[in-house]
């Protein structure tokens, strides 16, 4: 007897940056920039920089959007 009633999490989808608008790519990167809070050493980096630092790595492939299935959420990791 199987239990249904919990199935296996679903996999994180990665979503091509050039598969979204201009609109919900920028939203994509300031939203993560903003979650993130990211810690740039002892210099202050302005928004802007780190929107554009991220929009570069995504570019450059360094990074995914990966779209979480399970609790339908957007994340930009480092590729490995």
């Amino acid at each position: 007897m199987t239990d249904d009633s919990n199935p296996a999490p679903l996999p994180p989808i990665v979503v091509p940056h050039t598969e979204l608008s201009a609109d919900a790519l920028k939203g994509v990167i300031e939203s993560f920039v903003l979650r993130e809070g990211t810690d740039y050493g002892e210099r202050d980096v302005p928004f802007e920089t780190k929107v554009l630092q991220v929009r570069g790595q995504l570019e450059r492939g360094e990074a995914d959007i990966v779209y979480d299935p399970n609790t339908e959420s957007v994340g930009i990791v480092l590729r490995r």
